[in-house]
């Protein structure tokens, strides 16, 4: 009888039903601020920084860059999850938390959608992908410039003068289709004018440079401003003889990289200066 009450509980024993523990987030992660998960999800990458970029989806064929802050989170369904997220219920469920904060939709298919918050003098970008499995992701950018750490100084600047006679003065900003100079503009101008202090038999043209976007005209206008912008910086804050200055608008004409990409447009947008 003992022998058979023991063979009942470990029939029992093992036809037993056995629950799996929920698997804990990857080390580090945890939840955006923005947003929580859908019940029965768990972490299993992901990533901050505080500059880079992603290519956001805005319509069929195209993307948009966005720099700035960046998080990357990509979730997984519990194992013992009774049923798998659609990827519906996925997209929805972040599409209708973020309209609740005044959010809207930039583009959306099957697996993906993007969004866009502007509120409070903040620009946020997200896009949702998810997949048949349960598995889904975000990533999430807040728009802002980069804070410029590195400006060439006005050592470089006598060298590649010397040896080329131009040199690209990057860490100059302006405010978009503006010629107003941003203050984080400071550092490399003064770099110019200390160029200019150093060699005072020096003399040079400051051109400005626009990428190919918009209107001709419009461009070599703003190329222009944006010149004149600076030569009377280096007058009126460092004390540079009219004179030895000259501005010029080169406009798109003179690019120094593709304006195919994000990347190159950037690198066109440039003001330059050109020894007389």
């Amino acid at each position: 009888m003992k022998k058979t009450a023991l063979l009942l509980l470990i029939i029992l024993l093992v036809a037993a039903p056995v629950f799996a523990a929920d698997t804990p987030d990857a080390k580090g992660c945890k939840d955006h601020p923005m947003f929580n998960r859908l019940q029965g999800s768990w972490i299993h990458h992901c990533s901050q920084k505080d500059f880079d970029f992603h290519l956001f989806p805005v319509e069929k064929g195209k993307t948009e860059r966005v720099e700035g802050k960046k998080a990357v989170i990509s979730y997984y369904p519990q194992n013992n999850l009774p049923s798998k997220p659609s990827e519906l219920q996925v997209l929805r469920n972040y599409e209708n938390a973020l309209a609740k904060l005044g959010g809207t939709v930039v583009f959306a298919d099957k697996t993906r959608e993007t969004l866009q918050l502007v509120k409070d003098g903040r620009e946020i970008w997200v896009e949702v992908t998810a997949e048949f499995t349960g598995k889904y992701g975000l990533t999430i950018v807040e728009r802002e410039a980069m804070k410029q750490e590195i400006v060439a100084n006005a050592e470089t600047f006598k060298n590649d003068l010397r040896s080329t006679g131009h040199v690209a003065v990057y860490g100059i900003f302006f405010d978009t289709n503006k010629a107003d100079i941003k203050a984080d503009s400071a550092q490399a101008i003064a770099e110019i004018a200390k160029l200019l202090q150093a060699d005072p038999g020096l003399k040079v043209h400051v051109v400005g440079h626009t990428d190919s976007t918009g209107l001709l005209d419009a461009n070599l206008r703003l190329s222009q401003e944006r010149a004149e912008a600076v030569l009377q910086a280096l007058i009126r804050t460092h004390g540079i003889v009219a004179a030895r200055l000259h501005a010029f608008g080169a406009g798109p004409f003179a690019p120094v990289a593709s304006n195919d990409t994000e990347d190159g447009r950037a690198k066109n947008r440039r003001v330059e200066l050109v020894k007389q």
